[in-house]
This record gives C-alpha cells, structure tokens and sequence, in this order.
C-alpha cells in the first residue's frame, strides 16, 4: 500500500479542538506524511467518500451541541438519504474534545461514532473522550489516544514504518512567511471601515457598531466590577429575538503589544505580506499588506494561557541548554505537572512566558508568529434588550474579570477588560460585531407562563425576554433573581419594579450575603414549590435556568425535582423522569457558562 494522505478535520468553538487538529498534524508532517488540517465546514464533504484517512477532532458546545465550524457538515452527515455502505473505503479514527462538568460530556464525538460506522466507516480505535477536568486536562486522554492512533496508522500501512521521522527538536517549515515592505512607512490603514452594501453581519464580516454607552453597575464598594454597555446597531442589518447572543473580537492592550514587540524586536510599524509556503490560505481577516501592530492588536492571542503545544513549538528553536530542558519538559506527557504549577494553575500568559525564556524569545523568527500563536476567538455574551423596547440598539451585561494569583501582576480577562476600557466620552468608539441565534427559545403562545432563574449577569437573556414578552401582551412572568447584596449588584432593580407594578412580573430575590444564613435562588425554588407545580403541572410552564455553570444549575434542577415530589407527590425516580422529559421538550431550558 503506498502512503496515505492523512486529513485532519476538527469541529472547534474556543480554539482547543483546533490546536488539538494541529498537533497530529506536526506529529503526521514529521512522519512525512502529506497531510491536510481544515475546519469541517470548509472541507468539501461530498470528497468524503474517496478520502482513505480521516481524523475527526469534535469539541462539544452548549447543551451537546457541535462548534460553530462544522453545523453544516453536522446538518449533511445526518441526512437520512445518505446511503448506508457510502463511506465503505473510509478509515477514521475519532477524537472528542470534552467537560465532564456538563451533563452531555463528548455528545458530538460520541454521535459521529455512531453516525459514521452506520455509514459503513471502518473506525480504527474506541472513540477518544477527552475531559477539561482531568487533574491533566484532556492531554491526559490525548496521548495515549495517539500513541494507539499511529500504532493502527502503521499496521494498516506499513512502508510507513521505514520512514525516519523528524527529531523533536527539529523546526518545521512555517505554514506562512512574511514578506517586509521596505518602502516609505505609510501607516496602513487597519482600522475599521464602515460597509457599504447591506449583508448581514457575520464572523467573516462584523459590522462596526457604535458604542453609545458604557455604564458601571455595582456599587463601587462591590469587589466585582460589572457594565452595562449599549451598542448603535443602526444600518447594520443586524435583528435578534430574545435568547440570541452577541459575538465579537476583542483587542490586546497597547502596552501588551509594545512588550511583545520589544521582546521580539519587532518595528510595530512595518509592513508585510503574507504568503503561504504549502497550500493554506492567508487568514481572511488579516489586510494585505498588514503592519506588525494590527497583527499584534487585532489577530494573534498573545494574553492567554499557551497551550501544551506553545512549548512543544517554542522548544525548537531553543539553543540555550538550560531554557531548551525546560521547554522540553513542559511539552512532554511526564512534565504536565510541571507546567500545570508553572503556567495553568498561577494563569500565566504566553507573553509572561516569553520574557521568562528571553534566550529562545530571541531567536524567534516572524515567520513562525501564525504557527505559535492562536487566533484571537470571538466571545460570546448574552444580549440583554429587547428590539421592541429599545429599537435600533443592543445592550449586554458584562462582568469584568480580574483576580489575583501568585503573580505579581491581577489577571484580567482579555475581552472583559478591554470592553471596560472603551470609553464613548473620548471619542467615537466602534466595535466590530455579529448576532447568532442562542439556545434559549421562549413559547410563542400568550398564555403559557414563562419561569426564569438568573442570578448574577444570568439574568442578562431573560431582561431581553421580559422586554420582548411584555411588548407582545405576554404578562405571566416569573423571574428567580440572586445576587451577594441588595444594595450593591441587585442589577435592573428599577425596570423590575416598574413590571411588578404594571402587573407583567412576578420576582423573587435572595439576596446571598445579607444576612448570617446564605440564601440562594435554589432556596427561593425550593420556598416556592407550590406555584412552580402548579404552573408547571397545570399550565404547562416553561422553566429556565441562565448564570454560572458551576454549582448552581444543579441545584437548582434538585430543588425542582423535590418540589414535584412534595406538591406532586410523586417518586423520586418520577421527578428525575419528569425533569428528564421536560429537557427534550424544551420545556426546560438553560444557558450555562464555566
């Protein structure tokens, strides 16, 4: 059998599925193998059927739900006119990306399974099930998952075995090079243009939206700094129902780019083109020709934490002994608890890195900038109006993240930080901007009570829904809201007093920290069973849950499940069932965020 052509496909939302894609395609490229790495939708899917090797590497997103980059390939593989025996020639293998936090841990691995063995696939090992909360992450499943890969690789194609791979610590060519402009310095002209044709905004094309207002609401003796920003959404095409989510790019902090450029000395203000050295594309959303600092600002993800593959990548161009042993370490499975201490856990960014490893920093070529550092992925937040209420405009709620750990410097959250940091009062702000349907739908009928459990920013979708319900005449509302003080983040307390008066709501609050005895929303469920099996049972509610993901979806679902039991007098095993179905119905939503 000749050499295979490797394809690896990836389903990615936050960019971890990706990177995953790229490591087996660096394992694959130092085996000499010609290989190709694509997001499933831009991949032709109807070639499927002539591939011979596939590795599928599928994040789960939401409620079980696949990553943005591969609803169309998900949508056409689970066509019921696909014939049984189409993808017969096929060898694949199948890598999931999962939290084991949430209840459909690796559901879009698991399915493709299913799927593509029905299709007739031959799938050459179990499916892969990574989990974020491994003491190791999901490398703990990812290694051994490719040492199985590539044992089966060689088994089915054994010329391969004769091949001598490429040592560890040898450079691969980059995927592009940069090519500097040596003319004049003209300043390109980076910055946002403002569409002519009307399309609807995309992740391709955001539309740049005016900041019209960016408001602090906490009291400023509270420890959490949170905003209630306003965008103009004028001419943008742009329309959302309540549910809906906004998407956007954040920016890197002026001084984090100096710093970076300084470290790699770097002119932010030249200029370069791109141009690929294999067939890749040049990344769409980069101009062409491109300065240094829109590269830096705009593009590449250099405040996050790297991931393992930074320092797998960052090792080969180490000729320092002592930073290359280290480097080598961090990136091989003996050393994560290594660089669990050293960068997970203290959340150390990649550019704190950089200086900490000045001697490879320095050896840094600008071609390798696209190959070591992600893209900077969109972030998504909850809208928090309603068109009918506020036409013309889009408002979220933000929490600003920033805390401390052993270094020197807070933490901060990259879009967090830099939303807070626009002010509309300096000048003209615009934000490039995009709207996607949420996972939260509210009924359509008038009569049928709506019950929504929000605290903190979670109540965010649900001010959009009560807007958007009482603009249709739909009054029967009841809103779960918590916060740590009434006095301090108790957000949109004046709207929600304006709706009870008017008749349109019902609110319940708990109030965590004001008082000895903490009081959470679950509390006020569990206070509350008598309305919630009435309304549920009699009139068939739906019930909502939006905040954190961490403990308080659970226990809310628990103090529904004993209030079916203490009002319904059903079993315990019959409020699990009831749950259970109003989940697949829809009656039972929710909209959690780790």
């Amino acid at each position: 059998m000749s050499k295979p052509t490797l394809c690896v496909l990836y389903g990615s939302q936050t960019g971890t599925a990706q990177d995953t894609a790229q490591r087996i395609a660096r394992q694959a490229q130092r085996r000499k193998l010609q290989v190709q790495v694509l997001p499933l939708d831009s991949y032709n899917v109807a070639n499927l059927i002539s591939e011979s090797l596939v590795v599928f590497v599928c994040a789960t997103t939401g409620q079980g739900d696949p990553p943005d980059n591969m609803k169309n390939f998900w949508r056409f593989v689970f066509r019921k006119s696909l014939p049984v025996g189409s993808l017969s020639r096929l060898d694949c293998a199948i890598l999931g990306l999962g939290d084991s936090s949430y209840p459909k841990f690796n559901f879009v691995a698991k399915k493709l399974h299913k799927r593509l063995l029905q299709l007739g696939a031959s799938v050459l090992l179990p499916v892969g099930l990574a989990d974020d909360q491994h003491d190791l992450g999901s490398d703990a499943v990812i290694d051994p998952w490719l040492t199985s890969f590539w044992e089966k690789v060689f088994a089915l194609y054994p010329s391969l075995a004769d091949v001598i791979p490429l040592r560890d610590d040898e450079p691969l060519p980059p995927t592009y090079t940069f090519h500097f402009l040596d003319d004049v310095k003209e300043t390109t002209d980076d910055r946002l243009r403002i569409p002519t044709e009307q399309t609807v905004p995309s992740q391709s094309r955001p539309f740049p939206c005016r900041l019209v207002s960016n408001r602090r609401v906490t009291d400023v003796s509270h420890f959490q700094d949170v905003r209630h920003i306003e965008f103009d959404i004028t001419g943008s095409s742009i329309e959302f129902a309540a549910g809906d989510v906004v998407m956007m790019r954040p920016c890197n902090a002026s001084e984090d780019v100096e710093q970076f450029c300084q470290l790699l000395r770097l002119d932010p203000d030249a200029r370069f083109t791109l141009r690929p050295t294999d067939h890749n594309a040049v990344p769409a959303r980069l101009p062409q020709p491109c300065t240094v600092r829109h590269l830096m600002e705009s593009y590449l993800d250099i405040s996050a934490v790297p991931r393992r593959s930074f320092f797998e990548l960052l090792s080969t161009f180490a000729t320092n002994e002592l930073e290359r042993d280290k480097l080598v370490e961090f990136s091989s499975a003996a050393g994560q608890d290594e660089l669990l201490s050293y960068c997970n856990r203290p959340r150390r960014t990649t550019l704190e890195v950089l200086a900490d490893f000045p001697h490879t920093t320095a050896e840094l070529k600008a071609d390798y900038l696209l190959d070591l550092f992600p893209e900077i992925q969109p972030r998504s937040f909850s809208i928090a109006s309603s068109l009918q209420a506020h036409p013309r405009r889009l408002q979220i709620l933000v929490a600003v993240v920033h805390y401390k750990t052993k270094m020197y410097k807070p933490r901060k959250g990259l879009c967090s930080s830099w939303l807070a940091s626009l002010d509309p009062a300096q000048g003209e702000v615009h934000v490039p901007l995009w709207v996607k349907k949420g996972t939260l739908k509210f009924p359509k009928e008038k009569d049928t009570p709506v019950i929504m459990v929000g605290p903190g920013t979670g109540v965010a979708p649900f001010r959009s829904a009560l807007q958007e319900r009482i603009a249709e005449g739909k009054y029967a509302n009841i809103l779960f809201f918590g916060c740590r003080s009434e006095s301090k983040d108790f957000y949109f307390r004046s709207e929600w007093d304006e709706m009870m008066k008017a008749g349109h709501l019902t609110l319940f609050t708990a109030f965590s920290r004001d008082q000895e005895d903490k009081v959470y929303v679950q509390h006020r469920v569990r206070e509350n069973a008598g309305l919630l099996w009435d309304l549920i049972a009699n009139k068939s509610a739906c019930f909502y849950i939006a905040g954190n993901a961490k403990e308080m979806p659970d226990a809310v679902c628990d103090a529904l499940k004993e209030a079916f039991q203490k009002e319904g007098g059903v079993s315990a095993e019959d409020a699990e069932q009831m749950l259970a179905t109003m989940e697949r119905s829809g009656q039972l939503q929710s909209e959690t965020w780790s």
